[in-house]
């Protein structure tokens, strides 16, 4: 063998390895593919805006909680009254032909019994729906209809069922009788009845 021959083969400049210039001022080679700290920098961003959106969901969730359970305990009754009201409808009733004789003890003790119910009743945050005025579909039910010269449609004539409300809900709407103008044929005479 020759002394001068290398036993190390030479490298290929088309290898896959690449060259860094070690010069001063030179510019270092750019990386292949995205730089780690903007890939953790994006990761980290992705999670704070999830945490944040469950810490809002989570918020929310709790005032809707708060909420319900303050519906919950200020509506708890709600069952109990709504049972209640056919009892009141009899009651009413049984009033109404005690009032026949107000002197009587019966008339005066179901008097009693009344103011009692209706001061438990409004104790309980339930209230009468008005039965005077302008018809309302809200709440009121119109059972009929009658024919009223004076005044205006829509007017409440008479009740026939109370209504209530519990605070903002309605428990029964109040069944009333509504006024509706005459045909118009009945309103005015023609020049031939005048004559």
């Amino acid at each position: 063998m020759h002394a001068d021959a290398d036993p190390s083969p030479i490298a290929d400049p088309s290898d896959d390895a690449t060259e860094v210039d070690l010069r001063p001022g030179a510019t270092p080679p750019a990386a292949e593919g995205p730089d780690p700290w903007e890939e953790l920098e994006q990761e980290a961003a992705k999670w704070r805006e999830i945490a944040l959106r469950t810490a809002a969901e989570m918020d929310n969730l709790r005032k809707r909680s708060a909420r319900e359970r303050e519906d919950a305990i200020r509506y708890a009754n709600q069952r109990l009254l709504e049972e209640l009201l056919p009892v009141i409808d009899n009651f009413d009733m049984g009033m109404l032909a005690a009032a026949q004789d107000p002197q009587s003890m019966i008339f005066i003790g179901m008097d009693m019994v009344r103011r009692q119910l209706n001061e438990f009743l409004t104790s309980q945050g339930v209230e009468d729906i008005p039965n005077t005025g302008t018809f309302d579909p809200n709440v009121h039910d119109a059972v009929a209809e009658e024919a009223c010269g004076a005044g205006e449609e829509g007017r409440i004539l008479r009740m026939t069922r109370r209504g209530f409300r519990l605070r903002d809900r309605l428990l029964r709407p109040a069944g009333v009788v509504v006024s509706k103008l005459p045909p118009a044929d009945a309103q005015t005479p023609t020049e031939e009845e005048e004559a």
